[in-house]
């Protein structure tokens, strides 16, 4: 076939729907299978009754990066899918009654502080605001935007020198803890670590940049549609610049020849040519039939997986004039709870994201509204029986929503998702997170972008660098994108 020939694409979830925008933008001919009805992967969507739940991510942070997704396809982010700004990004509550609302800006962010911790901690928060840009403008260029799986990528002295200079190396609690003092302003800076699925005493500092990307470039949703607008759109751009996309259809086996991939066999027994695949759906499963043995990536021999999620979806009779977007409800322990994750078991007294998307009004009828929420929780690797457990979480949760003030929703309209139902919809260990970042998993040691010994196959989305997350899911198809043109312009 050789490696000009046409580019299949595996799974049209948001990082095989980047690289396929990309790809059919610069002129290849591009096909995408879906085994879903829809587009999406991760970032899906589902409905009960007349209410509709963006099912994926809830968080989207670094709109630039989704903009030159669109511009690699020729077309303009805000025409296809405009986006608003979150005020506030966050609101945190705790155990105590108080709360800070995170907001753009420094001044206003800072006189937040103030009110809450003091002027001492407004003046460390504002150093330590610029600590955090200094971070990731030394990790943006360098390493978090570009192809880490590739040993040379990794030959950058001054880069890993000033990240070390500035902390990068340091656990991100005690990174975070040698400029804060109040321990509520501490835990608004290092909740961001589950995203990477470590505690703040294991992960690194240099995922402060995370905390960066949230509190100081913020938080945005599309105007219309809510998150799962996002592969919409996305899948829209793509097929206008020439893509072919196919849904309700399974890649079953990538083949091979002598110089590489060929093709691409469907559940229909059809094959489709190939010179080169991108296969961007979840890569641990993917080793199980769908790639050939030569693909194996050392990386993936003892796996670590994320901790995974117990997300409670409800339609609400009613809505919450003072509710913020999102909300992050701290529990009285906090260590206990990373404990808790790390050793297999739910959180003793969890801490939930409660996600109101109160301007998606087409979720909902007239009057009404939806409210999810998240609690982080152990994946199937370890010893829980799920069947008693979820019972229990639920109605622990319930009773948790309750005391926080949102009433009773016991009776209420409500989609509940658990490590097996993240695994019955394709995710392994039951988790939506994938492998979690320690720094053995971590850019060079993160399984490989491309297969070394088989020419033309590449990989796209979390199980790759940069990992997970909206922005590192977007340029992971990027990087594909870029190594297919390289190879074959």
């Amino acid at each position: 076939m050789g490696a000009s020939g046409p580019v299949v694409v595996i799974g049209a979830g948001l990082s095989g729907l980047a690289a396929a925008m990309r790809l059919a933008g610069a002129g290849r001919e591009v096909a995408v299978v879906e085994a879903g009805d829809v587009p999406g992967g991760c970032c899906g969507t589902a409905a009960v009754g007349p209410y509709r739940f963006d099912t994926g991510p809830s968080v989207l942070t670094m709109p630039g990066v989704l903009a030159d997704t669109f511009a690699a396809a020729g077309e303009d982010l805000g025409r296809w899918l405009p986006l608003r700004r979150l005020d506030p990004h966050y609101r945190l509550t705790y155990d105590d009654g108080s709360r800070l609302d995170v907001v753009a800006g420094a001044d206003a962010m800072a006189e937040q502080v103030r009110a809450l911790c003091g002027p001492a901690e407004a003046g460390r928060y504002l150093r330590f605001r610029r600590l955090l840009e200094a971070m990731f403008q030394a990790e943006w260029g360098a390493f978090i935007d570009r192809d880490m799986t590739r040993l040379r990528a990794l030959a950058r002295p001054y880069a890993l020198a000033r990240l070390a200079a500035l902390g990068g190396f340091r656990t991100l609690d005690g990174l975070v803890r040698r400029h804060l003092t109040d321990e509520r302003l501490i835990r608004a800076h290092t909740f961001q670590s589950l995203y990477v699925g470590l505690s703040p005493r294991r992960a690194l500092g240099i995922y402060a940049v995370i905390a960066h990307m949230d509190t100081v470039g913020g938080v945005y949703f599309p105007r219309e549609g809510g998150m799962h607008a996002i592969p919409r759109a996305m899948a829209a751009a793509a097929e206008k610049a020439g893509a072919l996309l196919r849904y309700g259809v399974r890649a079953m086996r990538v083949e091979t020849g002598g110089s590489g991939v060929t093709g691409v066999r469907l559940d229909t027994g059809e094959l489709l040519a190939a010179g080169q695949v991108v296969v961007a759906c979840d890569r641990a499963a993917a080793h199980h039939g769908l790639l050939p043995a030569e693909a194996g990536d050392w990386r993936l021999r003892r796996p670590r997986f994320s901790p995974s999620c117990l997300v409670a979806h409800f339609g609400l009779d009613r809505r919450l004039p003072s509710q913020a977007h999102h909300t992050l409800h701290f529990g009285r322990e906090w260590a206990a709870t990373f404990d808790a994750l790390e050793a297999g078991r739910p959180q003793p007294d969890p801490n939930l994201l409660v996600t109101y998307p109160e301007s998606d009004t087409e979720a909902a009828p007239a009057g009404h509204a939806t409210l999810s929420v998240l609690e982080p929780t152990a994946n199937l690797r370890g010893p829980a029986d799920w069947e008693r457990l979820t019972p229990q979480l639920t109605e622990r949760l319930l009773g948790r929503l309750s005391g926080l003030g949102y009433g009773d929703l016991s009776g209420a309209p409500r989609l509940v998702i658990d490590p097996p139902a993240w695994r019955r919809r394709g995710h392994s260990a039951g988790t939506p997170f994938a492998l979690d970042h320690r720094f053995t998993q971590t850019a060079w040691f993160r399984p490989s972008g491309a297969a070394r010994r088989v020419p033309g196959l590449h990989f796209a989305g979390m199980y790759t660098a940069p990992g997970v997350g909206v922005p590192p899911v977007l340029i992971s198809g990027r990087l594909a994108a870029e190594r297919i043109l390289e190879t074959s312009p």
